[in-house]
């Protein structure tokens, strides 16, 4: 088995539709995130064991970074063609992905957390697997 290691994200083109959001990849491809992102205070914490991919935007929610976090299953090189990044975190890690947005592993779940004092642009969670996906803002507590 070969290991993974952290991969810095580029910045890629985002569109928010009716329905969900399209994150357009440095390759031309893109991919859909179904479902209307549930507003969630300031931080969310993933059921266990699904695939988490955190995007922060601009304000206008025009662009932005995708990571994947502790993706076992992509190769460096196909990270790095797309843009999208990867962090790989231990079992108490905790790592800041963008200024202002914390990742760390509880367990087998993933907890994302956004400071808007810091952060200026929105927080998007997706966590999914075969049976369901899970869409999620971050927003201000405020």
């Amino acid at each position: 088995m070969s290991t993974r290691s952290n991969v810095a994200p580029s910045t890629l083109p985002v569109e928010l539709v009716d329905g969900g959001v399209v994150v357009r990849y440095l390759d031309g491809r893109e991919t859909f995130y179904n479902g209307v992102p549930d507003p969630t205070e300031g931080s969310v914490r993933s059921p266990p064991g699904k695939e988490v991919h955190v995007l922060v935007t601009d304000p206008d929610g025009v662009e932005g970074v995708m990571t994947y976090v502790n993706d076992r299953n992509t190769h460096e090189d196909i990270l790095e063609s797309t843009g999208v990044g990867r962090v790989m975190l231990e079992s108490t890690d905790e790592e800041e992905l963008f200024p202002g947005v914390t990742v760390t592993t509880e367990g087998y779940s993933v907890r994302v957390e956004a400071d808007f004092s810091i952060v200026d642009g929105r927080v998007f969670v997706f966590a999914e697997d075969e049976m369901s996906e899970h869409a999620y803002e971050l927003v201000d507590e405020d």
